[in-house]
C-alpha cells in the first residue's frame, strides 16, 4: 500500500529533513494568498503537514488568537512536528477524516500528489472549512514528457502518484465540488537554494521564460507548482 511509504519508515528514509529547507517559503506563499483574498482565520489546519515547520511560520506570522492544528499519518513526521509545538500551535498523529472539527482555512500544502483518491479525498474534506489552500506540483511540462525518467524519479524520491498541469489542477479541484476562487504560480526551481550545477544552469531559462509567461514556462519547461484558493460550495 503507498500509505506504508509514510507509515513504515521509506519515506522519512529518502527525505531525512522531511524538506524543512523549503517550509519558510512555501509559508510565505500562504500568507500571500491569505492576504492578497483578504481571508483572517481564527483556526487553521494543515492536513499532511510533515515536520510542521509550514504551519509554525504560518502561526509566528498570523495573529496570535488564531489556533492552528496539523495533522499527519507518519509516525516519523510526528515525532519531527512535536518539537515545534507551543501555544496555539498542535499537532496529532491523525487522519484528518477520523476528526470531527471545523476550520475557518484548510491547507493541503504538497498533498493531493501523494494520494490515491485524490478526488475522493478532496470530496471527503470539503465540508470541513471554508477555504481550502492547495499547494499543487504542475509535474507534467514538454520537458518531462520527453524525459520521463523525470517523473519516475519523482515517484521513487518523493511518492508523487499523480502528475497535473495547471489546467487539470484547477479543473480537480472544481471536480471535487470546490469554487476555486484565486490561484497563482510559484516558483520553487527559481527561488529556493540548489546544490547541482546543472541545476543552477537550468534556472537561467526557466528565470527567462517565466518572467515572459509563467504559464508557457510551467507548460514548457516544468519546475513550477500552483498555489489554490478554493471556497467550499454546497453539495
Amino acid at each position: 500500500m503507498t500509505t506504508e511509504r509514510y507509515t513504515e519508515g521509506q519515506y522519512v528514509s529518502n527525505n531525512p529533513s522531511w524538506h524543512v529547507e523549503d517550509s519558510a517559503w512555501k509559508a510565505k506563499q500562504i500568507l500571500c494568498m491569505l492576504d492578497k483574498n483578504g481571508v483572517h482565520p481564527r483556526t487553521v489546519c494543515e492536513v499532511g503537514c510533515g515536520a510542521g515547520e509550514v504551519l509554525a511560520q504560518i502561526h509566528a506570522s498570523l495573529s496570535p488568537r488564531c489556533d492552528f492544528t496539523g495533522y499527519d499519518i507518519s509516525p516519523d513526521a510526528l515525532a519531527l512536528a512535536k518539537t515545534r509545538e507551543r501555544s496555539g500551535l498542535r499537532f496529532e498523529l491523525k487522519d484528518v477524516k477520523e476528526v470531527g472539527e471545523q476550520f475557518e482555512v484548510l491547507l493541503l500544502i504538497d498533498v493531493i500528489e501523494h494520494v490515491e483518491d485524490y478526488l475522493g479525498f478532496l470530496r471527503s474534506l470539503r465540508s470541513r472549512s471554508r477555504y481550502t489552500i492547495l499547494h499543487i506540483p504542475l509535474d507534467l511540462s514538454a520537458q518531462t514528457v520527453l524525459r520521463a525518467g523525470r517523473l519516475l524519479r519523482e515517484r521513487d524520491a518523493v511518492g508523487h502518484l499523480h502528475y497535473f498541469t495547471k489546467e487539470t489542477a484547477l479543473r480537480t479541484v472544481a471536480d471535487a465540488g470546490y469554487v476555486v476562487r484565486d490561484y497563482f504560480f510559484t516558483a520553487g526551481t527559481i527561488d529556493l537554494p540548489v546544490k547541482s550545477l546543472k541545476a543552477r544552469l537550468a534556472r537561467y531559462p526557466r528565470k527567462l521564460l517565466y518572467q515572459l509567461s509563467a504559464d508557457w514556462a510551467a507548460r514548457v519547461l516544468g519546475g513550477f507548482s500552483l498555489m489554490v484558493l478554493a471556497e467550499s460550495s454546497p453539495r
